[in-house]
């Protein structure tokens, strides 16, 4: 079988949940694409800066996160393999948060004013575009009631079971029992909850026997059961085909 261009795994993702026609796909294959990798850590996006690129990540995973002015920290996103990174970025002069590598990320960069002008000259493509940028603020309002209506046992698990059936549909090599690669301290700026309460919190969800522990890796073992104890319904996530 052969193995997919970058251009071909961009328009897959878009054809996710769109339809693009030859010509839809011929347009995005004359983008230029620039590969890079990130470490992690690092910063694909900073507050304030001008930004001039829109990237997709390709493998590996990416946050966005917000500072207060006392330096605490709040992460309103996670990006995996198959998503942009700020589609907003190529419309708005000056960006208005972080995004930071979570792991080692493989992404591509594309010009911001290529971008702009592939939609504005392919509406099926801003169509495509446009339909990802609204299912990422229906993620954004679910990891609003998360935070601010679930109790803590409740926001963690939300999240596993989130990030595990985002990682499945991607195609992303796993299982239900595959590894949410974040800190406790990662995971706490997610769900509004201190470090300790956290480590709290996965120790009872494992005696519960709905999770496994290993270090910083995280495995789901009974994805039922944590779905249930986690409210969980993926239908912000808008997963089926249209």
């Amino acid at each position: 079988m052969p193995i997919p261009s970058i251009h071909d795994v961009i328009i897959a993702s878009l054809s996710r949940h769109s339809v693009l026609d030859p010509d839809d796909h011929v347009a995005i294959r004359r983008l230029i694409l620039t590969q890079r990798q990130v470490e992690p850590s690092a910063y694909l996006v900073r507050e304030g800066e001008k930004p001039v690129r829109c990237s997709f990540i390709l493998g590996g995973f990416t946050y966005a996160q917000r500072l207060t002015s006392t330096g605490a920290r709040q992460i309103v996103s996670l990006q995996i393999p198959g998503d942009f990174v700020d589609l907003q970025n190529p419309w708005f002069e000056e960006a208005d948060h972080n995004v930071q590598a979570l792991t080692r990320a493989q992404v591509v960069d594309i010009d911001a004013g290529a971008l702009r002008t592939l939609v504005a000259d392919r509406p099926a493509v801003a169509a495509a575009l446009w339909r990802m940028s609204l299912i990422g603020s229906s993620i954004l309002r679910e990891w609003i009631v998360n935070i601010g209506r679930r109790d803590a046992h409740t926001r963690v698990g939300h999240l596993l079971c989130e990030f595990s059936l985002r990682r499945e549909v991607a195609g992303i090599p796993s299982t239900r029992a595959d590894h949410l690669p974040m800190t406790q301290e990662q995971l706490g700026d997610t769900v509004g909850l201190t470090p300790v309460h956290v480590n709290r919190v996965l120790k009872a969800l494992a005696q519960r026997g709905l999770i496994e522990r290993d270090r910083r890796q995280i495995r789901i073992v009974d994805w039922a059961g944590l779905r249930d104890a986690s409210d969980f319904n993926p239908r912000y996530l808008h997963l089926t085909p249209r």
